[in-house]
């Protein structure tokens, strides 16, 4: 077994975070996801959400991010977000904005399609608002 997990988180901005560590779960479309070396190989697509790292010391780091791709490969795992940071610059208030926009467009939306998609919007922010409410220095799925 490798001694560690390589991991890379990338946004447009910055290498947010490059080391290796133990495990890594991470925000999967399909649901949370955990990699620790020598996974298989696979690729997938991100939701929003939060990545817990723990790293070689047995300490945890959190780090948000907003969709983008999880490339799981022999040489370790790289996260292309579309935004990313840590959790100690998640702003709060901002999500809180999205989600009142979200909401807006929900209750002007006309089709059912649009309902369906504006509710999906709601959903999804929420639930991240949820979830970031949680998170006191422990992080747990």
């Amino acid at each position: 077994m490798a001694e560690g997990l390589k991991i890379e988180i990338v946004s447009p901005e910055r290498l947010v975070l490059s080391e290796v560590v133990t495990s890594v779960t991470v925000p999967g479309t399909e649901g949370y996801f955990t990699v620790m070396a020598d996974h298989a190989p696979f690729m997938t697509t991100l939701r929003s959400g939060f990545i817990t790292v723990s790293g070689l010391n047995g300490r945890d780091e959190i780090f948000f991010v907003k969709g983008g791709f999880a490339d799981v490969s022999p040489e370790g795992l790289t996260i292309l977000a579309e935004q990313s940071a840590p959790f100690s610059e998640f702003d709060h208030s901002d999500l809180q904005t999205q989600i009142k926009a979200a909401e807006a467009e929900l209750a002007k939306a006309e089709t059912p399609d649009d309902k369906s998609y504006a509710q999906e919007m709601v959903s999804g922010l929420l639930n991240l608002a949820l979830e970031a409410g949680q998170l006191n220095g422990v992080h747990i799925h």
